[in-house]
């Protein structure tokens, strides 16, 4: 009876045992589980590079430094967005970077453009900044048929202007702007190739991947003879962010990627828009 009695109890310890084994076993991949989605979640991070674009962004440094050593320090990010703008070839990347470089020393000599530089720009009231997308990018908001052909060399200086104040509106981790192209109101008038061309090269070679986005609106079958020209000379990567959207569906297509309480109320949001002046 004793002995049988010490056998049920032996068993019950090894049932014990075994059991607080499998309860360890899933304690450990429950914290291994854990430990990989915080990884993960790293590395998606827009500020951490991956291995790959670390390497190739070392490199491109290393070859920037030789052929400028007057470039100082500048942040992986920066140059990472120059390396995805040329899909990571290191060569075209840093010809981009330099060519940047020249451009910004010469261009912008004081390190940024001063609003008494650009007031006959200002003056057109057409570029506004309010609120944030859902990814927490900063929305733009420009006016084409408020815009009117002037000096070109003013407007593209208004283009750095725009593009630096949207820029620092960015909050940490977020390399992106979004922008509403509205051309209610577009005519002959507005109509200024020479001026469109300059602003996308800006665009496109000086702040490449700052683009997340752009919802034209409001377009009018005037403007599709501009476009004709403009369409080819844009570069593949920021065709694929450029949406027309119908009037008909235009508070529902931005609501897509804009809370309404972010939308600027001149599309049924809550924001009031503020003029890029001012921001």
């Amino acid at each position: 009876m004793e002995n049988n009695n010490k056998d049920a109890e032996s068993e019950k310890v090894e049932i014990n045992d075994e059991e607080i084994r499998e309860a360890k076993t899933e304690e450990l991949k429950e914290r291994k589980k854990k430990k990989n989605s915080n990884t993960t979640n790293m590395l998606s991070s827009p500020e951490i590079l991956d291995e790959n674009e670390k390497s190739k962004v070392d490199s491109m440094r290393a070859l920037i430094q030789k052929e400028d050593p007057s470039f100082q320090e500048i942040d992986d990010l920066i140059l990472r967005r120059f390396l995805r703008a040329r899909n990571l070839d290191i060569e075209k990347a840093t010809n981009m970077f330099l060519k940047y470089l020249r451009w910004r020393r010469s261009f912008v000599p004081n390190g940024s453009i001063s609003s008494l530089e650009v007031t006959n720009e200002i003056a057109q009231n057409k570029f506004f900044i309010q609120g944030q997308d859902k990814k927490g990018r900063p929305i733009a908001v420009l006016f084409g048929g408020r815009h009117h052909q002037a000096k070109l060399d003013e407007f593209k200086r208004f283009a750095v202007f725009c593009l630096d104040k949207i820029c620092s509106r960015m909050p940490r981790g977020q390399e992106k702007f979004v922008a509403i192209g509205d051309l209610q109101g577009y005519g002959y008038s507005n109509s200024d190739i020479r001026g469109y061309l300059a602003a996308l090269s800006i665009l496109q070679d000086c702040y490449p991947e700052r683009l997340g986005k752009i919802f034209i609106v409001h377009a009018p079958y005037i403007f599709m003879a501009a476009w004709k020209i403009i369409y080819p000379l844009i570069d593949n990567n920021t065709k694929k962010k450029i949406m027309f959207v119908e009037d008909e569906n235009l508070k529902s297509t931005l609501l897509t990627d804009i809370d309404e309480s972010q939308l600027p109320v001149t599309y049924g949001g809550k924001l009031q828009l503020v003029p890029i002046q001012d921001c």
